[in-house]
């Protein structure tokens, strides 16, 4: 192995400049949900479950919003797209700290529609500026920048939170959110090669949403599942052991092992499927129920499921843009974006309610089995996918 890939990769004009501004970007987005939960709870002195409904709203208005975002930003460009959303999250957040609670609710859900589309822009930009032969590397940049960004972004906002009053910590999150919007206005980057721009090409969705790409979509929506069910199950299962004060020094590792996983991957000499990738993820998740005694053998335990998490999400990312024709790349994304928060969304329930009834040992072991049989119930639209992307090239 090798890191000239990533050589190559950061020596093409403007991905250096995007890949820092997407890491930099991201990070209010990553504090928003806690942001929220804190200042319903400490704020506005309710429940966890009115913050959790809080959070369930801006996630479904996420899930909702970016396909529209992408095919927008599709049809008329980056720039209308990223003005629009900017302004909507500058309005919700300066206003959001003085909603009483039941208009705080639907505002979140409009907040999270119109919310800043970071995460496909960044991706659809890196799959336009970067040849097809070297997106795997440039893929993995890009995950490895997202673990950055979730190791500091909910950092932040418990110390905003707890220094400044959640208040003031949601009206600088709007100001960081204007910020991430106003560089990526200010950085422009492509959203098509030059050659997609010179012959640009309309592909009717029936032709390029094939089984196969919703196949790696509900893969992607996996691997977002046991992800958020094992940072829950890591959460109660410190708390159980009084251990609680280490949660933040343990899920920062799990994120290093992420970083190591997608380092590594993108110096592959080829990449691997992310049905296999995911499915691994989900396998090695189910017996970390099993890890007994000190809480600090997690530390060993988290590695191999770790290491598979930036890994499997960037060959999700890169089949998706190797599968859909630029003229629906947006779109596309915004669809991944979709897959990803679904998996969220489902988690906090399902584990939730497994942690509480059969204890955290079950949760890892059942929510593991769940996404790994969702991945082998994958398999077989997986092995149709090659026919039918190839009969998508011979159209387009």
């Amino acid at each position: 192995m090798s890191v000239e890939p990533y050589k190559r990769v950061l020596a093409i004009p403007g991905v250096r400049a995007l890949l820092l501004v997407g890491l930099v970007a991201r990070i209010p987005l990553t504090a928003s949900g806690l942001v929220l939960t804190l200042h319903v709870v400490n704020g506005q002195h309710r429940g966890f479950f009115d913050a959790g409904l809080v959070g369930a709203a801006a996630t479904v208005g996420l899930a909702l919003g970016a396909p529209f975002s992408g095919r927008f930003i599709d049809r008329l460009g980056l720039r209308p797209v990223l003005l629009v959303t900017t302004l909507a999250q500058l309005v919700f957040w300066v206003w959001a700290p003085f909603l009483p609670y039941p208009l705080l609710l639907p505002g979140a859900l409009v907040g999270g529609l119109l919310g800043l589309p970071v995460f496909g822009v960044i991706r659809q930009c890196v799959a336009a500026a970067v040849p097809e032969s070297q997106r795997r590397p440039a893929f993995a940049l890009d995950s490895m920048g997202v673990e950055l960004s979730y190791m500091v972004g909910p950092a932040l906002a418990v110390a905003g939170s707890t220094a400044l009053g959640s208040n003031t910590t949601m009206m600088l999150l709007g100001l960081g959110l204007v910020g991430s919007g106003t560089a990526l206005l200010v950085l422009n980057p492509r959203t098509r090669t030059e050659a997609e721009l010179e012959f640009p090409e309309t592909v009717p969705r029936r032709q390029w949403l094939t089984v196969g790409l919703i196949t790696v979509l509900g893969t992607a929506t996996a691997a977002t599942f046991v992800l958020t069910a094992t940072e829950l199950c890591l959460v109660a299962l410190l708390k159980d052991r009084g251990a609680q004060g280490w949660t933040g020094l343990l899920i920062g590792i799990w994120c290093f092992y992420s970083l190591v996983g997608g380092f590594v991957y993108g110096m592959l000499p080829r990449g691997r499927s992310p049905l296999l990738l995911i499915g691994l993820l989900c396998a090695l998740t189910a017996p970390l129920g099993l890890v007994g005694g000190p809480w600090p053998w997690l530390i060993l335990a988290l590695f191999p499921s770790g290491v598979m998490c930036a890994p499997g999400l960037a060959s999700t990312i890169d089949t998706v843009s190797r599968w859909v024709p630029a003229s629906a790349r947006g779109e596309a994304m915004g669809l991944h974006g979709t897959a990803l928060t679904l998996g969220v969304a489902v988690a906090g329930p399902v584990a939730g309610s497994i942690i509480d009834a059969y204890g955290t040992g079950w949760a890892f072991a059942a929510t593991g089995m769940i996404g790994t049989a969702l991945v082998a119930a994958a398999v077989p639209f997986w092995r149709r996918a090659p026919q039918q992307q190839a009969e998508l090239q011979l159209q387009s």
